[in-house]
């Protein structure tokens, strides 16, 4: 069963952040009438049209919930982490696939990844921008999960990561 969206609904486009559904269109493509979310990409104001039977295939997808919150700060808490097994260029690729998978749980990985990596090592170019990316996009998400503010949820990564 695909996931539906309304015009007004948020949702999280994999790598590009938190979308707001801004309208439903439906077009003639060689002779094919198509349904399309017509996104806004929230921090870019980038527009995106994605087919609505292709929303599972580009993993479009709600906002988290109350209980995937709080299973997001428990990854972001844990601390027995394997972290330098691999070489650096190994360990950004597979970083930047789970940020394409656009899943909270992957980006919070991520997140808590590079900055317990910061403690031990000076972040590569490549990895702040990784760790840039990945807290943008945890960020967003989580204001409006929260019904708070991006700075509020700044201050409390802060806080979990000073401890």
């Amino acid at each position: 069963m695909a996931t539906e969206f309304e015009v007004g609904d948020k949702a999280v486009y994999p790598a590009q952040g938190v979308a707001e559904v801004v309208g439903i269109d439906t077009k003639e493509i060689m002779g094919t009438s198509q349904t399309f979310y017509v996104l806004r990409v929230l921090d870019s104001d980038k527009k995106i049209m994605i087919p609505v039977d292709n929303v599972e295939n580009v993993g479009l997808r709600q906002i988290i919930n109350d209980e995937e919150v709080e299973e997001v700060y428990d990854i972001l808490r844990e601390r027995d982490v394997d972290l330098n097994t691999q070489t650096w260029n190994r360990r950004y690729r597979a970083y930047v696939e789970k940020i394409q998978t656009g899943s909270a749980f992957e980006i919070a990985e991520v997140l808590r990844d590079l900055n317990l990596l910061k403690f031990e090592k000076t972040l590569s170019f490549g990895e702040r921008k990784m760790l840039d990316t990945a807290r943008r996009l945890f960020v967003q998400e989580l204001a409006i999960a929260k019904s708070t503010t991006e700075q509020d949820i700044l201050n409390e990564l802060e806080h979990i990561f000073s401890a």
